[in-house]
């Protein structure tokens, strides 16, 4: 697998993991999963899917997008692009213009592995 081609992780199907403070990752899950946090692991994408997941109505235009940064519109494509291969968004083009939403699914797996914390790990805090 290229750099640039990452996993699609199908949040339907798959079980979902036990918290990473219950219950160890297998090398399956792991592998399965370490490219969604990847893809997160920039600030623009992480910004980018702040701002789709907020926006009114669950969804934005590409345009209000781009208008958030100081970024060309070529760099905010291949972010969107980046999280869309990974499976954390997704779109449709509705005339010359792209719309962006949230994946619930792949969002709520990666939820669900950082959280809740064991009764055990919280006495540590």
């Amino acid at each position: 697998m290229s750099k640039q081609e990452l996993p699609v992780v199908d949040a339907a199907g798959a079980a979902c993991c036990a918290p990473l403070a219950c219950a160890p990752l297998s090398e399956s899950e792991a592998a399965e999963l370490a490219p969604l946090f990847k893809a997160v692991a920039d600030p623009v994408r992480l910004r980018l899917l702040s701002l789709i997941a907020c926006h009114e109505g669950g969804e934005t235009c590409v345009c209000d997008l781009t208008a958030a940064f100081d970024l060309t519109p070529p760099t905010i494509s291949h972010h969107l692009k980046v999280l869309k291969q990974a499976g954390l968004i997704d779109s449709e083009r509705r005339g010359t213009w792209v719309y962006y939403w949230i994946n619930p699914g792949v969002l709520a797996r990666m939820s669900a592995l950082l959280g809740p914390v064991s009764p055990v790990m919280a006495g540590r805090a």
